[in-house]
């Protein structure tokens, strides 16, 4: 089965504990298989979703905005 890498760019991640509460977020997503996150503290964080089924942005933005952080861009 061939699996969808969406990649989004967070804002407000500090530490492992933010990494955490988005990836549990996340990994809640219908097909999601995969969340590699690249910590910037302080800065943009770069969030990997793999995922068996395309996702929208919207639900992306929802998840991380549950974890209490936004999504400042969002590539397919």
């Amino acid at each position: 089965m061939s699996t969808i890498s969406t990649k989004v760019s967070v804002s407000g991640m500090t530490c492992g504990h933010c990494v955490s509460a988005v990836t549990e977020e996340l990994e809640a997503l219908a097909g999601v298989e995969e969340i590699d996150i690249d910590l910037k503290a302080g800065g943009i964080t770069t969030v990997t979703i793999t995922s068996t089924q395309q996702l929208s942005p919207s639900e992306i933005g929802e998840a991380v905005a549950e974890a209490g952080y936004l999504v400042v861009a969002n590539e397919a």
